[in-house]
């Protein structure tokens, strides 16, 4: 529901309701229809009789009909039409997926009832051919959920059709209709509309009913889906079926993006591709190529799947689009998405990490991180070692930019920029020496000065004793302002940093109550518990560039006191402070997350574990205790990276991980240690047979294929157990121990695998 409100809004968003200069006036609904978008887009004025079909006001959306043309037209939220009114709409025209109206004045001259729907299925909506029209379509329905927004709570519908799904947004607050649409064959009729992704390009259909009488049961279901018998959650695929009739197209443009085995990305102007594809021949970035696959969405974007590629040779490379952070997480809000595109984005490099397959940079920019990755490559003449860029450097990054799996239209989503090589992290500035120590050291400096002025000060006569005791007022706020930019840089709490804070900006106006609101809801500080007679000045603490307010800092004074500059400057240097101090604990906990975990697989990483089992160690020391530790090297995941590509193989260790964390309890610790390898520390433990118990679990739960991407893919793994203190009494000596026993058992597999095979051999003779 989101996405179709934003995405009606998103292509208009910016549109204001003024009258345009132009006098070539349109009467006509038809003629509108007629425009194209260049056309359109010249804010032609319009005043044309229709009927509506549906209006939901607050998300400014309105569709008319007027014979067999209809439109859809921006309105203000207070216009007031229903269903079946026949209105006078006045405005002007301007571009969108087709042209639109921007209304200005929407007056009820009558009610002439709806108009005749016609009945439609999903090929002629997917083509757009009766967008906007009130059709009637038939489905299974597969999904009956509740949308609420600030505004409205509506039923969202998912129907199957014969050639794929329509989606159906329902004006019906009734919960306890939904149990029995499901698996129902309805006749639905409503208003046919598109799904858009970040870029504006059309990724399915949808329909807007006025009610629930619009949707008719045709054909109830032939069995309560809560009926149906439990299905054991790693054996689901066996339900799977697909009767794809999808067609197979052709695309063209310049390869910006190649990794063998995984996906290929392409670009033609301003529209860009993400393809999925098995090849790894020999492509060159930069290459006019021809790609030939099946259309599909992935995460609300299109793309091209089970894609083949070929290359022209002919080297046409694409400036990447420089860009920033506002236009690439916001790309939705402003109708310019840039998901798949070639960009370059400028930032300060905060850490860098070498994960299994593929090298990161995180960079700050405007204010927000996002991560530049380089894909690993086994290819002869690949880099082995990651490019060192020094930390605080300022970079500009070039790639294709790829968003998370979020839909742009509700606000800023992450994304990662995808380099094609090192090459593509350039190096424009050296680390600043205006660091937060080189800061604090700068400000010590000044207090040592101020102290030794205002010492001198007191020597002087009458006549220069009130400079002096301004220059010792000054002295205690920078001492404070140090003290507060200390322990910003270092591990103090938020809470009580914000306190001090506070206490600064009191100590300013003369001990007046000062507090500090976080967006979050929490208050901090001297908040009088009564406001009666006081004014209340109150200063937004601004969060990075552009960012969301991240809370408010504010003052009590008394009510007879006139406002005056001194408020203003100390509340604006309290809110300067409370942001940078809460943009850095920000700062720190995300990279703290990014040392303790494994980016690929979400688990603890080697660090996270050894920390963990140090912390263990020592607890079981005091209390004689035991421990017990199983280290597992993957078996075959080597074949399916070589086979299946690294992508494929990175969806595998996700997997593997996910059912290997199932097998645990709730004080066990997963831990990914690096390539294939991962280690379990069970804490609590009595006996070997406990741990050994986990084990078989571990084992079994290789025993059901893993579906990743389409294919199906067998696994296995080698497992030694470690007991403390019977086989260590260290981390290094655990680890060591539980290494050693699990490279027996992998060797005692590969004598059991050749024993077989001889045998088998010798049968054959």
């Amino acid at each position: 529901m989101k996405r179709l409100i934003s995405a009606i809004v998103v292509m208009l968003g910016s549109a204001t309701l003024t009258l345009p200069a132009q006098t070539s006036e349109l009467t006509t609904l038809r003629a509108i229809h007629a425009l194209n978008n260049d056309e359109a887009e010249k804010a032609i004025p319009v005043s044309f009789p229709a009927t509506v079909t549906y209006c939901r006001a607050y998300a400014r959306t309105l569709f008319v009909q007027d014979g067999d043309v209809a439109i859809f037209v921006l309105i203000s939220p207070d216009t007031k039409v229903m269903p079946g009114d026949r209105v006078m709409v006045r405005g002007h025209t301007r571009r969108s997926f087709r042209p639109v109206v921007v209304g200005e004045n929407i007056t009820v001259v009558g009610h002439a009832g709806l108009p005749a729907p016609i009945p439609s299925n999903y090929q002629e909506l997917i083509h757009a051919e009766h967008d906007s029209m009130r059709v009637t379509v038939h489905g299974v329905v597969r999904a009956a959920d509740m949308l609420s927004t600030e505004n409205a709570t509506s039923t969202y519908l998912q129907m199957l059709a014969d050639d794929g799904t329509i989606d159906a947004i329902v004006e019906n607050q009734d919960t306890s209709l939904l149990s029995k649409l499901l698996d129902v064959e309805v006749e639905v009729t409503g208003v046919a509309a598109g799904k858009f992704d970040n870029k504006m390009q059309q990724t399915g259909v949808q329909l807007h009913v006025v009610s629930m009488d619009d949707v008719k049961i045709l054909k109830p279901a032939t069995s309560n889906p809560w009926a149906l018998p439990a299905t054991p959650m790693d054996t689901i695929i066996r339900g799977y079926r697909v009767h794809d009739l999808t067609e197979r197209i052709r695309v063209h443009g310049t390869i910006t993006f190649y990794q063998p085995g995984s996906a290929v990305a392409l670009q033609d102007g301003t529209q860009s591709l993400w393809i999925m594809t098995q090849t790894r021949d020999k492509l060159r970035v930069g290459d006019l190529a021809n790609a030939t696959g099946f259309p599909g969405v992935r995460d609300g974007f299109l793309v091209l799947t089970s894609g083949e590629i070929q290359d022209s040779h002919i080297y046409a490379p694409i400036e990447p689009l420089p860009s920033d952070w506002d236009k690439l997480a916001l790309g939705g809000n402003t109708h310019i998405g840039h998901v798949y595109d070639l960009v370059s984005v400028e930032g300060v490099v905060v850490t860098e990490t070498r994960e299994a397959a593929q090298d990161e940079y995180v960079i700050t920019s405007d204010g927000h991180l996002l991560t530049a990755i380089v894909r690993r490559s086994d290819a002869p003449g690949a880099p082995t070692e990651m490019k060192q860029v020094p930390l605080g450097s300022k970079v500009r990054v070039s790639g294709v930019c790829v968003l998370d799996d979020s839909n742009p239209f509700n606000g800023a989503v992450p994304f990662d920029i995808l380099l094609r090589t090192f090459d593509d992290i350039e190096v424009i500035g050296k680390p600043s020496v205006m660091s937060t120590r080189n800061l604090i050291l700068a400000v010590s400096l000044l207090l040592v000065v101020v102290i030794a002025v205002g010492a001198w000060g007191w020597t002087l006569r009458s006549k220069v004793h009130k400079q002096t005791g301004t220059l010792a007022t000054m002295a205690q706020f920078e001492q404070r302002r140090s003290l507060i930019l200390e322990k910003i840089n270092g591990s103090d709490p938020l809470a009580e940093i914000l306190e001090e804070i506070s206490a600064l900006v009191s100590s300013l106006l003369g001990e007046a109550p000062s507090w500090c609101r976080m967006a979050g809801g929490a208050t901090l500080g001297k908040r009088p518990p009564e406001l009666t007679g006081l004014r209340v000045v109150e200063m937004e603490i601004a969060g990075g560039h552009k960012g969301a307010p991240l809370g408010a800092l504010s003052v009590a004074l008394p009510a007879s006191e006139p406002a005056s500059e001194p408020e203003t400057r100390a509340l604006k240097v309290g809110a300067r402070l409370a942001a940078l101090a809460i943009e850095t604990r920000r700062l720190y906990s995300d990279l703290r997350r990014r040392s303790e975990f494994d980016l690929l697989t979400d688990v603890p990483n080697r660090f996270a574990m050894e920390k963990f089992m140090d912390a263990r160690i020592e607890e079981a020391r005091q209390t004689a205790g035991l421990l017990g530790l199983i280290y597992i090297d993957l078996d075959k995941f080597k074949p399916i990276n070589d086979q299946y590509g690294h992508h494929v193989g990175d969806l595998f260790l996700q997997d593997v991980a996910a059912r290997m964390k199932r097998q645990l309890r709730g004080g066990d610790m997963l831990a990914r240690l690096g390539g294939d390898e991962f280690a379990v520390l069970v804490s609590v433990v009595h006996t070997r047979a406990e741990v050994e118990d986990i084990v078989h679990r571990l084992e079994h739960c290789f025993d059901d294929a893993f579906v990743v991407e389409g294919y199906l893919l067998h696994g296995g793994a080698s497992i030694g157990i470690a007991l403390y203190p019977e086989n260590g009494t260290t981390k290094d000596s655990l680890l060591n121990a539980a290494d050693a026993a699990m490279y027996v058992v992998k060797n005692e597999r590969k004598l059991r695998e050749k024993e077989t095979a001889d045998n088998e051999a010798v049968k054959k003779i």
